[in-house]
């Protein structure tokens, strides 16, 4: 038993094809679970939320504890209305982060088998953690032309026309910075204990296991901190 589960096989990935298209179909499966558990916690919280009672009970406590959790997240650095407007947004990403790392960090290897390959996050592969990050970019650029209009892009030569490449670098940068963080941490995470599993069965990696739970919240948690970071940046005149 302690065998098959320390069997691990790296690299190999379950592919379907499409016409002339190959979909990463372990990707997409895992992909598709973790929206269905987001949206039945975000239907939770919005059940709760609907349902307010003078003595909470534990189901609105839970909801609540919910939240205000996520709204904590972007209260102390966004303005009353934009942090209205945009908790939804941070709230939904670090749930599927979350939700998405702890898929590669609890279930064992080869306990579900998707024929090639197992369950594993889907923020290990870069083209999901690249899409995350091109949201929170393009969330940037609306938030501040929304607010701003085309004064928006003034910052690009402020204090002086010479900062001009070294200010639109920087905003280049962010969601290469955001996609490298999240997908790099990852992929060593899992690649470190796939190796320990294939050395020692099942013993060593039950702790390395707990660490990536820790991991994968902390990686959530920075993602949409540094998400929040960067609206907030772009509400700045």
């Amino acid at each position: 038993m302690f065998f098959f589960l320390a069997r691990v096989v790296i690299g190999k990935h379950l592919y379907w094809h499409f016409l002339d298209s190959t979909i990463h179909g372990e990707v997409l499966l895992v992909t598709w679970n973790t929206f269905t558990l987001v949206w039945a916690l975000l239907s939770v919280v919005y059940i709760g939320r609907t349902r307010i009672k003078l003595i909470p009970h534990s189901f609105q406590n839970f909801s609540e504890g919910i939240f205000e959790y996520l709204s904590n997240l972007i209260k102390n650095q966004i303005s009353l209305f934009q942090y209205k407007l945009w908790t939804p947004y941070i709230g939904t990403i670090f749930l599927f982060i979350l939700i998405a790392n702890w898929f590669g960090a609890l279930l064992p290897w080869k306990l579900i088998r998707l024929i090639e390959s197992e369950y594993a996050a889907p923020t290990n592969d870069i083209n999901t953690a690249l899409a995350l990050s091109l949201l929170t970019s393009i969330s940037y650029f609306y938030t501040g032309i929304a607010n701003f209009g085309i004064n928006f892009f003034i910052r690009y030569i402020s204090p002086t026309p010479l900062f001009f490449p070294i200010n639109l670098l920087e905003d280049c940068t962010k969601p290469l910075s955001l996609t490298f963080r999240l997908f790099g941490n990852i992929l060593a995470e899992e690649i470190v204990l796939s190796v320990l599993c294939i050395f020692v069965p099942i013993v060593i990696p039950l702790p390395i296991m707990l660490l990536g739970l820790f991991s994968a919240s902390v990686q959530a948690l920075v993602f949409s901190t540094l998400s929040v970071t960067y609206l907030a940046e772009s509400l700045e005149n």
